[in-house]
């Protein structure tokens, strides 16, 4: 390798662009390889998910990123609000509309006692896709279409082979992803995808769905 070439692949731009697809390939790991073969223990199946969360925070660290930064923050979470408050009143409709069509009911679940802990798991994963991923994206192509794009690719391949999953995380990966680039605020977008996710369960049949799986496991 060349002086250039190794110069070229340590820029912040190129950093930042692997650091995307280490987070990415250590998630798919865990969906396709490890539960592939282990499925008898969760605790394995999490050492991929381990490994991407430690990496996230040495990131954070070696940047100087706070938590306010990343978005863990209440002073803009009012102005997030207003943002998503208009595309997530009409994602939830829209489902709930389909969900109709699709099976003549309004409502095709219960809730459970499971729905209460939707909140954390959307603050983790909008932590993940905005609070790292959005904020790499930045770093390597700027603000704008370009990573808006990349992000919204991303969220959707982690959510393969479901093919509803898919177009739906693609749509809202690219609305969070531009409301997180004008107000940073995780609060705000765990909201939003907390208040997506429960329409979808609460109104679209598990069988267009297949329960939510994604990954290996969505074939069993």
């Amino acid at each position: 390798m060349s002086p250039e070439e190794s110069h070229t692949l340590s820029t912040p731009r190129a950093v930042a662009l692997w650091e995307i697809v280490s987070i990415a390939t250590s998630c798919l790991i865990a969906e396709w390889v490890v539960l592939a073969f282990v499925r008898q223990s969760k605790l394995i199946g999490a050492v991929p998910i381990v490994m991407a969360v430690g990496l996230m925070l040495f990131s954070h660290r070696e940047r100087g990123e706070s938590l306010r930064d990343l978005g863990f923050r209440t002073d803009n979470f009012f102005a997030a609000c207003r943002l998503l408050f208009l595309p997530t009143a009409l994602a939830v409709i829209s489902i709930a509309v389909a969900g109709w069509f699709m099976n003549h009911a309004l409502l095709t679940g219960s809730f459970r006692p499971r729905f209460l802990w939707l909140p954390f798991w959307a603050l983790f994963q909008q932590y993940a896709l905005n609070g790292f991923i959005n904020r790499r994206a930045q770093l390597a192509l700027g603000k704008g279409a370009k990573s808006l794009v990349l992000v919204a690719v991303v969220f959707s391949l982690l959510h393969l082979p479901n093919p509803l999953l898919a177009v739906v995380t693609l749509i809202g990966g690219l609305i969070w992803a531009a409301a997180y680039q004008r107000q940073p605020n995780l609060f705000a977008l765990a909201i939003s995808h907390a208040a997506v996710s429960i329409t979808m369960a609460l109104t679209i049949s598990p069988g267009w769905l297949n329960s939510l799986r994604v990954g290996f496991k969505y074939f069993g």
